[in-house]
């Protein structure tokens, strides 16, 4: 059952990659063409999933929007990985006063959820695709910084680093050389973890107006629009939520799978 459910993760995550990838080339229609002719047609041969109350073709608006969903995974998942991999190193390394500021730095970034950070960047620079990478990247940092810090901690107790200590090698040399390359199956599982956390957090900042601004496709911008259609036309709600629904379920399948072949703790005794 693991192995079946990490082979699904992986051909979902790899489907909205390859979708994304294409989106970037070719769409069915262009994703922002009006034509208020075809206003809530139907799905047929020509537009698939039909098109929306502004006459844009649903299926175009769909893979644009898996690219903008991409984007700010990777974005927002690479600030936080940066950001609280090094935090957590330098708390591991150094210890004392300087561990204790950065855990509590970390407890503190804690009380400020993520959609509270982007309403405050929204507030002082305006809503758009960049605030919401940016208050999700930083709402992940101390998450990365804690996970790393305690791992690391274990890592400096061990045989190979203290006689790398005696060897006369600085913290630094020791943290690059022998402690990071041991965390790295723990961050690339976290990673693929926040990364369909990062997704749930831009659908629904979008969702909100905080996020995607149009006439830029993302899945919760086109959830927001449907919202008042479901009865004429539901089929544009039921199309960005079933993608999203693949999308986070792909990457937690994924990531549970790796988590399985890459961490020593979960390999059978």
């Amino acid at each position: 059952m693991k192995r079946t459910g990490f082979w699904i993760g992986a051909v979902l995550t790899g489907a909205l990659l390859a979708v994304a990838l294409l989106s970037l080339a070719w769409t069915p229609w262009p994703p922002e063409a009006i034509d208020m002719s075809r206003r809530l047609a139907p799905a047929s041969a020509a537009h698939w999933l039909g098109c929306d109350q502004l006459g844009r073709d649903v299926l175009s608006r769909l893979m644009a929007g898996a690219r903008s969903a991409w984007l700010v995974g990777l974005v927002a998942v690479g600030l936080g990985l940066v950001g609280g991999t090094m935090l957590g190193l330098l708390a591991a390394a150094r210890r004392g006063w300087t561990e204790a500021v950065i855990l509590r730095a970390a407890d503190l970034g804690y009380a400020f959820p993520a959609l509270l950070l982007a309403i405050l960047l929204a507030a002082a620079l305006g809503p758009g695709m960049t605030i919401a990478m940016v208050a999700i990247g930083l709402h992940a940092v101390p998450s990365f910084a804690r996970l790393v810090n305690g791992s690391a901690k274990s890592w400096w107790a061990r045989d190979f680093v203290l006689a790398a200590r005696v060897a006369g090698q600085g913290p630094l040399s020791i943290t690059v050389r022998h402690v990071l390359p041991q965390l790295m199956p723990l961050l690339i599982v976290q990673g693929t973890t926040h990364f369909a956390l990062a997704i749930l957090a831009e659908a629904g900042l979008s969702y909100l107006g905080l996020g995607t601004q149009p006439p830029q496709a993302s899945w919760g911008r086109l959830l927001a629009e449907a919202q008042t259609l479901m009865f004429e036309a539901p089929q544009l709600a039921i199309a960005p939520g079933v993608a999203i629904t693949l999308a986070v379920l792909g990457l937690n399948l994924l990531g549970d799978g790796l988590r399985d072949r890459l961490d020593p703790k979960e390999q059978p005794r």
